[in-house]
């Protein structure tokens, strides 16, 4: 296991700080919390990454938080899956093209 776990099910409400504070209870060292925005909207997205000081912390705090409620949701916390490499490609009306 790691130490970078995905907390979903955030409210748009909750700040890296607030998460931090959770994450942080009962000893557990964090490293980063990164709570993911939308790129056109610049709106959190309901999600986030944290990272934490070691293994044992991240496991204790995927106990603690998994399915707790934070600002009136309830978490899921787990470990952070690596991102599966994206294909390239692109040529769609929407892709960029070279003139």
């Amino acid at each position: 296991m790691g130490t970078k776990l995905y907390v979903g099910n955030l409210s748009f409400n909750t700040t890296e700080d607030s998460i931090a504070a959770a994450f942080g209870q009962d000893s557990r060292q964090v490293q980063s919390v990164a709570v993911i925005m939308d790129r056109d909207t610049g709106q959190p997205r309901g999600f986030a990454f944290v990272e934490m000081a070691s293994e044992a912390d991240a496991q204790a705090a995927i106990k603690a938080l998994d399915g707790s409620q934070l600002d009136g949701r309830t978490l899921r916390v787990n470990e952070a899956q690596e991102r599966s490499p994206r294909s390239g490609g692109g040529g769609g009306p929407r892709g960029r093209r070279n003139f």
